[in-house]
């Protein structure tokens, strides 16, 4: 790594360390959310940028890993033991929907993954008896380790922000071990990865398997973030997103990374838009038309 990446993670980590003191509630939890997602883009990432296989089913195992959180901490259970619990699930089932990618490649893929993630949503939705169907689960208690409490949106923010490293450092020190090379090689020519002595079969599967696993990690942390979890918050829409995360990461045009910053900003600075920011000018400006006679008048009375 050259002086200028070294540069941006400082800065990088600069920023993540102190905006959260500059925000209010809604500004921390906007930053808590993108690292909440940015662990699922993650997973997405090792999926279908290293290894190639196109899924869209990555939301749906965020909320598999929610629910599994949301249920097992309110039956009693602990938040470390339930977010293992959420991890584990998706990587099993990360494996066996792994199984399609050895008959099916790229779009009839990403249909089998689609088909996967309306299924998901259809039992969140209509087993009520296990999910409570359309009301969702509310009530969802934020983790407490040895005393420490990460109620506070600030608090909840770092715990956020120290697992979405930790899990960082695991990832890149995968994909520069003998794993992350064998991903890259079933990308680029699954046909000659064979031909080299690699698995092509082992590694598809443990590609959905871990890229699934993190997924479900990240909806380990979005249950007890929002508190609140219903069907919706898990449809297409949510795996889009991350698809567009994705796609964002790998597009040669910085000018999206500059627009997505951008977008952050207004978000936690000017939630209500450009409209509402013209407004606000507009009345600003108003204000200011009417204080200048009274200005011209007192200053002509001294």
């Amino acid at each position: 790594m050259n002086r200028l990446g070294i540069a941006a993670i400082a800065i990088a980590v600069l920023l993540a360390v102190v905006a959260p003191f500059l925000l209010k509630p809604f500004g921390i939890y906007l930053i808590s959310m993108w690292a909440v997602l940015t662990v699922a883009a993650i997973g997405l990432n090792l999926t279908l940028g290293y290894a190639g296989q196109v899924s869209l089913a990555q939301g749906a195992f965020v909320g598999i890993g929610a629910y599994t959180v949301a249920l097992l901490t309110q039956a009693g259970y602990p938040f470390a033991l339930a977010f293992v619990a959420a991890g584990l699930l998706c990587f099993v089932i990360g494996w066996l929907l792994g199984y399609p990618a050895l008959r099916v490649q790229h779009h009839y893929l990403a249909f089998v993954t689609l088909a996967f993630t309306t299924l998901v949503f259809l039992l969140l939705r209509n087993e009520q008896w296990l999910t409570n169907g359309i009301y969702g689960i509310n009530g969802i208690a934020r983790p407490v380790f040895f005393g420490w409490s990460s109620a506070k949106p600030l608090h909840f923010y770092f715990f956020c922000l120290c697992t979405l490293t930790v899990l960082s450092l695991v990832t890149w020190w995968m994909l520069h071990s003998p794993w992350g090379r064998a991903f890259v090689a079933l990308r680029e020519n699954p046909i000659r990865a064979a031909s080299l002595g690699v698995d092509t079969r082992r590694y598809t599967l443990m590609a959905f398997a871990i890229g699934s696993s993190l997924g479900g990690l990240a909806g380990a942390l979005y249950a007890p973030l929002v508190q609140f979890i219903e069907p919706g918050s898990f449809a297409l829409n949510l795996s889009f997103n991350l698809l567009l995360m994705e796609w964002m990461r790998v597009a040669e045009g910085y000018y999206l990374i500059v627009y997505a910053a951008l977008i952050m900003v207004m978000m936690a600075f000017c939630p209500s838009g450009l409209l509402g920011l013209t407004e606000r000018l507009l009345k600003a400006a108003a204000r200011g038309r009417s204080l200048t006679p009274m200005l011209r008048a007192k200053e002509a009375a001294q």
